[in-house]
């Protein structure tokens, strides 16, 4: 049995704009014990899905399973096995400490007193937030109140856990806790399952098994983090920084270009090509200075996941 399976999954919203497929017939199967990661820009159906397979949204069409449940048909059986957290989220009662909201949540789930408090220990233990129990969530910073939202879902000891960019915003510090945390909570015990958002490419290289990424609604592609970047085997990525600002669409119509994004910076704009000749980098050099710039940082790189992205989608995850 997969852990998570989807069958030709669509998701269609209506409103004053007209219709919107926010999921375009997704097939997926996630297996039990995989950490699996889910990539995709803004807009491209990430968090529909995941709000379809945590029973809060129902599909247009097609079938969803988690833990062999249908999502549409049997929420009731699904929800005690699952758990969720959101980057940013501003969960708990400010008013309570983190071991009071820790303790409330665990009661609704039924969990025993002398169990609750038990896991609630060796969260804080894990998580490295001991110091913080007794502090009012109203006072805790960013970082805090993730780990403090992290432990809520893993405290039920859920079957399959969804993260949603769960170390967005926060420090490196913080996110290494919290990735080293996952990790430990994966190969602890078997049958445990992840399903990971991130718009953080390292991340995801860092943590998962086999990554999908989604577009306008679609998987275009499945793989390993390993086989994904095999994908553009023989080709590189330039990065460059240009004075001052100029247009650069004209870089994309050059032959052995695949790829490219770009983002303004105070005093000019950085660019990043994928490309699988090296005859394009000079001509890329002299379009630049032909129109008045000039280039401050060029650098060729090894193909990233984060180049695979751009190559698939045609754009970066912002």
């Amino acid at each position: 049995m997969h852990a998570i399976e989807t069958e030709d999954l669509w998701r269609e919203f209506r409103g004053r704009d007209g219709r919107v497929i926010a999921l375009k017939g997704v097939n997926l199967k996630i297996r039990t014990g995989e950490l699996f990661g889910l990539l995709g820009p803004n807009g491209a159906g990430k968090t529909t899905l995941i709000r379809i397979l945590t029973t809060l949204l129902l599909p247009t069409r097609g079938r969803a399973y988690v833990l062999g449940y249908d999502t549409s048909r049997e929420e009731d059986k699904i929800r005690p096995l699952i758990n969720m957290v959101s980057g940013g989220e501003y969960s708990g009662y400010g008013l309570l400490t983190v071991k009071e909201n820790l303790w409330m949540f665990s009661q609704f789930y039924g969990i025993p007193g002398p169990e609750a408090k038990r896991r609630i220990e060796d969260l804080a233990d894990l998580l490295n937030f001991r110091d913080i129990l007794n502090k009012k969530v109203r006072t805790l910073s960013t970082g805090q109140r993730q780990k403090m939202n992290i432990a809520r879902a893993f405290m039920t000891e859920p079957k399959v856990v969804f993260l949603d960019e769960p170390t967005l915003g926060l420090d490196v510090e913080v996110a290494r806790e919290i990735r080293r945390f996952v990790r430990g909570w994966l190969s602890e015990r078997e049958g445990r399952t992840v399903l990971l958002t991130t718009h953080y490419m390292h991340e995801a290289e860092e943590l998962c098994d086999r990554i999908a990424i989604i577009n306008e609604g679609r998987i275009i592609a499945l793989d390993t983090p390993e086989n994904l970047k095999r994908m553009v085997k023989r080709e590189f990525s330039l990065h460059l920084r240009v004075e001052p600002e100029i247009g650069v669409e004209w870089i994309s119509s050059i032959e052995c270009v695949s790829g490219l994004t770009t983002k303004k910076t105070e005093t000019g704009t950085y660019i990043r090509v994928i490309m699988d000749c090296e005859e394009g980098i000079g001509e890329i050099v002299h379009g630049v200075m032909r129109r008045g710039a000039r280039i401050t940082y060029l650098n060729k790189e090894e193909i990233t996941l984060e180049d695979v992205f751009l190559k698939l989608t045609g754009r970066g995850l912002e």
